[in-house]
């Protein structure tokens, strides 16, 4: 089989000023408490921020040769840590938008060259890339300082703090604030219509299941790095991600790395699966707090710890499935969706006793009793080649609405991931993103590199085909 290159994936203007006192989340319903503010008040006059809209040079790569492939990597990588640092300016709020557009081009101008360049010596020169350098200003909701639940926790201990305590404090939630999410980006579960569709299985499907057992990261790996979209480059995701499975995935695994390390699941699946972590909007300092991934790129809070974390694997409702490759790579959804658009959103958020209710593009509030539940169905149709693609995307397919996979394509068996969060009752909670995508529940992504053993997966492979659910 054959291995393509990987591609790097990838102060806020207020225009309107609300002064927020209070959030209350839970109960089934949301509550803001707002000076000024009247009932009814639609999304539009919600305060309003500005961020960074790039096109993504990499998802125009039909194909990287491997003799260019770190180079690209790199150059790739490159062009995200632009736009994150130009994002740190623009939020800054003391940037002149022009002039920050501007030297952001003249930026991405010389490394489009430099990838077009890395390409052409390669024989493939790809057309039409300098056109993407531009960029533009994006509006998009955001947070307000005072709309954040940590104002109001934070006074009741105010008159224990010195006066630099205080300062710092509010630093920290003016911070959290200009990174979102907006109240916009919340609903109530229960306002939601069941909206899951399942197809129907037919003669010759595979019904049956595989779970693999991998704790729920109590070993604490964590790190803000992308092996598949950015292999070698530390913090190449700008955001901190949650491991479980393989111990030791960090930027510079490699699949000789990957198949010599040890697993946290149970049953010997060395395989990496990993998503960015999930946090309170509470202004407490978290260890990341001064590093990158976590408060120098913008994403603050306590980390939150899964609940419960699933990792299933299911069949075909059409046909039978075949064997995944060792070391194929998948990334379902998209990690900068707010600015990409939702064509490759996926990821899909409920409540434990809704989830006949999934929500792509907004955060749940669930009732009292009720946790946030995270899924990733990620695409279960393979080209039957490649383990990768230039732009992580085409080699795997999502099967159509009926179950079939198109034309070219055979079927695999479809990785479900579930995890479950306890959200404190009140709590405002945000995804880990690239800086400029300010935390969009349509933002959240997982990730997935195939290193069970061929025997163990063809152990899954007949369990799913037979119709045996297997632990």
């Amino acid at each position: 089989m054959s291995q393509k290159g990987h591609k790097r994936r990838l102060r806020p203007k207020h225009k309107i000023l609300a002064a927020m006192s209070a959030l209350v989340l839970g109960g089934g319903g949301v509550v803001f408490v707002s000076q000024g503010a009247f009932a009814g008040q639609d999304s539009r006059n919600a305060p309003v921020t500005a961020t960074i809209d790039c096109p993504d040079v990499g998802d125009k790569l039909e194909s990287v040769p491997d003799q260019a492939r770190n180079e690209v990597d790199a150059n790739l990588a490159q062009l995200d840590t632009q736009v994150a640092d130009a994002y740190k300016q623009l939020s800054s709020g003391q940037a002149n938008r022009k002039a920050l557009l501007g030297g952001l081009k003249q930026q991405r101008d010389k490394t489009i060259t430099n990838l077009s360049d890395t390409l052409g010596k390669a024989g493939q020169k790809p057309a039409g890339l300098q056109g993407l350098s531009g960029c533009v200003m994006k509006e998009a909701a955001a947070a307000d300082p005072a709309d954040e639940p940590a104002a109001a926790d934070g006074a009741q201990d105010a008159a224990k703090q010195s006066a630099p305590q205080q300062q710092q404090q509010q630093q920290q939630q003016q911070q959290q604030a200009k990174g979102g999410p907006a109240r916009s980006d919340f609903v109530a579960i229960g306002n939601v219509k069941p909206n899951v569709r399942k197809p129907a299985a037919r003669g010759g499907a595979s019904t049956g299941s595989f779970a693999v057992q991998c704790g729920r990261n109590e070993n604490g790996h964590f790190n803000p790095d992308n092996v598949i979209v950015a292999p070698g480059v530390s913090n190449g995701a700008h955001h901190m991600h949650d491991y479980v499975g393989n111990k030791t995935t960090d930027a510079f695994s490699t699949n000789n790395s990957l198949a010599q390390s040890g697993t946290t699941c149970t049953n010997g699946d060395q395989s990496t699966y990993y998503w960015p972590v999930l946090r309170l909007r509470d202004g407490k300092a978290e260890k990341d707090a001064k590093a990158p991934g976590g408060g120098q790129d913008a994403n603050v809070g306590t980390i939150l710890k899964p609940k419960q974390v699933t990792i299933e694997f299911k069949g075909s409702p059409v046909s039978k499935v075949a064997a995944m490759p060792r070391f194929l790579r998948i990334i379902t959804g998209d990690a900068k969706a707010l600015t990409n658009g939702n064509a490759n959103a996926n990821a899909s958020w409920s409540c434990t006793g809704f989830e006949n209710r999934q929500l792509k593009d907004k955060y749940p509030v669930c009732p009292k009793g009720s946790d946030v539940v995270r899924t990733f169905n990620f695409q279960s149709c393979w080209d039957g080649k490649n383990i990768d693609s230039a732009n992580h995307r085409t080699h795997v397919a999502f099967a159509d609405a009926n179950g079939n996979c198109k034309k070219g394509f055979k079927a695999i068996p479809q990785l479900v991931q579930r995890i479950v969060y306890s959200v404190p009752p009140g709590s405002r909670f945000a995804v880990d993103s690239f800086p400029e995508q300010i935390h969009k529940p349509v933002t959240d992504h997982g990730d997935f590199i195939n290193v069970m053993s061929n025997g163990l997966m063809a152990g899954a492979v007949r369990c799913i085909n037979d119709g045996r659910a297997c632990r």
